[in-house]
Formats: C-alpha cells, sequence, structure tokens
C-alpha cells in the first residue's frame, strides 16, 4: 500500500509550473518503457548503481546483504515523477518519502506502487513545502533529486531544502546535465529534435549546470561534495558510471552541519 498527502503545495517554491504542466500531460506514460519515459527507464539501472555505490561507501549500509540491504534507511526521493527509482530503494529495504509537484506523476506512482504492494508515502508537494512541515528537517539519512535540478527555477532555495532536510552528516545525491557543448548536442538538440527521445521542450540550456559550479553551489549551503560520476551510454545499450561528465553525471556528498 502506499499513503500520500491528498492535497497539492502552492506555497513559495523553486517549482517551474510549465514544467510541471508538461510533466501531467505525461503521467500515464511513466511506466510505459516504450514511450515518452522510454531514456529515464534506460537511465534507471545506472542511477540505482550510483546511489547503491554512495550508500555503501559512506558506510550507511552493507550493500552487499542478500536481503533487505538498506533497511531502517530513511530516504527522500525529489521530484520522484512515477516511482523510477523510489520503487527499486524500497525493495532494498529504504523507508521511502516521494515527493513531486506534478500531481499526474505522484497518482501514476501510487497507481504502480499498489499494484507492486510497495510501502512507499508519495506526496504531491515541494521539498521546500516539505521542510516547512513538522518533524521534516533534518529527517532523512540520504536524500537525492535525479534528473531535477536542471527543471527547477531557484537552485538556490531548492539546494537549501535539500540540505534542511536530509540529517547532519547524512547523504545528498544529485545527478544532472552538464552545461556543456556535448550536452547541448545530444541532450537537447539530438534528444528533443533529431531523435525524437524526449518530448520537444523537455530541457532548457539555461538550466545546465556544470559540475564544478554544483559543487559551489552545494558548498554554500553545507553540502561537501566528495565524489563526482559520469553516466556514459554502453554499446550493449543503457548506461556504465564512467569518468567522462561531458554530458550526464551525478555528485554526492555529506551535510557537514
Amino acid at each position: 500500500m502506499t499513503s500520500a498527502s491528498s492535497s497539492r503545495d502552492t506555497g513559495t517554491s523553486s517549482v517551474d509550473d510549465a514544467d510541471i504542466a508538461r510533466f501531467d500531460q505525461l503521467a500515464a506514460q511513466w511506466w510505459d518503457v516504450s514511450g515518452a519515459m522510454k531514456p529515464l527507464h534506460q537511465f534507471t539501472p545506472v542511477r540505482i548503481d550510483y546511489i547503491s555505490n554512495c550508500i555503501r561507501r559512506a558506510g550507511l549500509s552493507d550493500m552487499r546483504h542478500p536481503t533487505l540491504r538498506l533497511s531502517g534507511l530513511k530516504v527522500l526521493d525529489v521530484g520522484c515523477g512515477g516511482g523510477l527509482l523510489a520503487e527499486p530503494l524500497a525493495r532494498l529495504g529504504a523507508e521511502m518519502t516521494a515527493i513531486d509537484a506534478s500531481q499526474g506523476a505522484i497518482m501514476a506512482a501510487q497507481a504502480h506502487a499498489r499494484q507492486q504492494n510497495l510501502a512507499i508515502d508519495y506526496r504531491a508537494t515541494s521539498s521546500e513545502a516539505l521542510l516547512a512541515e513538522d518533524g521534516y528537517a533534518g529527517r532523512f539519512d540520504l536524500v537525492y533529486a535525479s534528473e531535477v535540478i536542471e527543471h527547477v527555477n531557484d537552485r538556490n532555495s531548492f539546494l537549501s531544502a535539500l540540505a534542511g532536510l536530509v540529517r547532519p552528516d547524512g547523504l545528498v545525491i544529485i545527478t544532472t546535465i552538464n552545461k556543456s557543448v556535448p550536452a547541448l548536442l545530444g541532450a537537447k538538440i539530438a534528444a528533443e529534435y533529431l531523435l525524437n527521445l524526449v518530448p520537444r521542450g523537455t530541457h532548457e540550456f539555461d538550466k545546465f549546470i556544470t559540475p564544478r559550479q554544483l559543487v559551489s553551489e552545494c558548498a554554500e549551503h553545507n553540502i561537501a561534495i566528495d565524489n563526482i560520476t559520469g553516466f556514459v551510454p554502453r554499446l550493449s545499450g543503457g548506461f556504465r558510471c564512467s569518468s567522462v561528465t561531458a554530458v550526464n553525471y551525478g555528485v554526492c556528498g555529506r551535510r557537514v552541519s
């Protein structure tokens, strides 16, 4: 079963309303592996690998244990969409809370989790609004935002909320798109206009961010990044972790105060 807030937050947040409206229109396609979300489905395994590696490296859980490897770990998925990452982590035993400003995405996530008999606390809200609720400041061992920060209107507010939601010494993980010529050509022009891999208008190049800039902005919010990993396509399909960060990459660090 799943539980969720029945109302969507309308307070001050970093949410881009136009972007959310676009995702609301795609809500029914979240679990269609051949539809508009196909690139995210292909990208999910490497994102789970990266999150797992960060957890193991930080000593938060023994990821080698065959069952309930994340048992007792309080995890927040910010910008969860239809639950593509929340579900695998819930199966690993994490106590999952997952939020998204798209009501349609949350409804799709809830419906799919019910079918899978997974207990995930899905809520249609923003990170800033969740932080303002009683009991959520410093609540989580791990907060991650995967393919989200390139969609927000105010990175400063967004990163401040992530830092506020994770406990001191807890982990923050962000995956996103580099602000580079290869990313412009591949993740924007080719993906949206030439290959039609994602709907046109999905990304704004001005909102992309370089690893160096993201590390600097995280530091301003007491998130000390100590890992930067790139994600590159496999010849056989899907993606793998790499030192190449030209297009897709992830960062991981701890809240230091």
